[in-house]
C-alpha cells in the first residue's frame, strides 16, 4: 500500500465551511481547530465563532445551579446530567446547543444514544440567529424527541419554553421558572439576565 492509498483523517477548520457531509462523516471526526464552533445543518458543515461572553456567562451560572440542585436538593436525583456546548442529533443535522439536560433516566446519560430531555439556547445577536433559535432549532429539537426547549433571550428579557403539541410558555424577567421535569428546581430569570448584562462588552 502506498502513502497515497492511506486515507488522511479529516480535521475540521474554517476552510471547510460549506462542505457537504453526512451525519456519519461528521460524527467520525476526531480533530478540529477548537477556535471555532462546528455544526452540521442539513448536510452542510457550518463554521461559526464561539459564543460571546454574554452567552457563556449565564450558561455557566445555569450549569452551577443545576449541579447544586442535583447535589443538595432532596429531589435533585431527577437530574441525570448536564453539559454545555453539546451537539444534539437530529434527523439530518448535528446542532450545537448551548446546554443540554438529561432528566428522568435514573442513570448516567450516554450522549450519542440518549436524546437530551431539555435543550437550552441563549439567543445570539442578529436577526438570523434569532430565527435559528426560535424557529429552526425548535422544530428540529422537538422532532428529535426533546421534551422541553428553553430559549433565553437577553435582548427581549424573556425566556420561552416550547413543548411538543403544547402552547409555548413565556417567562417574564421578574418570574421564576419551575420545570416539572426537574421537581424543586427554580430558575430566577432576572438573576440569569443580570449575569448576561455583567458580561456585555464595555468600550471606553
Amino acid at each position: 500500500m502506498s502513502p497515497a492509498d492511506v486515507e488522511t483523517p479529516l480535521v475540521l477548520g474554517p476552510q471547510l465551511a460549506g462542505t457537504l457531509m453526512t451525519p456519519e462523516e461528521f460524527d467520525a471526526v476526531k480533530e478540529c481547530d477548537d477556535q471555532w464552533v462546528y455544526e452540521l445543518i442539513h448536510g452542510v458543515l457550518v463554521v461559526s465563532p464561539p459564543p460571546m461572553e454574554a452567552e457563556r456567562g449565564p450558561n455557566e451560572m445555569l450549569g452551577h445551579w443545576l449541579i447544586f440542585y442535583r447535589e443538595y436538593h432532596r429531589q435533585g436525583k431527577a437530574l441525570d446530567g448536564t453539559l454545555p456546548e453539546q451537539h444534539v442529533r437530529t434527523r439530518d443535522s448535528r446542532r450545537r446547543a448551548d446546554r443540554v439536560i438529561w432528566a428522568g433516566l435514573g442513570r448516567q446519560p450516554n450522549p450519542p444514544r440518549d436524546t437530551p430531555t431539555i435543550v437550552v439556547e441563549f439567543v445570539s445577536v442578529g436577526k438570523r440567529s434569532r430565527r435559528r433559535d426560535y424557529l429552526e432549532k425548535r422544530k428540529e429539537y422537538l422532532a428529535a424527541g426533546v421534551l422541553e426547549y428553553w430559549v433565553i433571550d437577553r435582548f427581549r428579557r424573556i425566556m420561552t419554553v416550547y413543548r411538543a403539541r403544547k402552547p409555548e410558555q413565556v417567562i417574564q424577567e421578574n418570574e421564576v421558572y419551575r420545570p416539572s421535569l426537574l421537581p424543586g428546581f427554580e430558575l430566577p430569570l432576572a438573576k440569569l439576565l443580570t449575569v448576561a448584562d455583567q458580561w456585555q462588552p464595555k468600550y471606553p
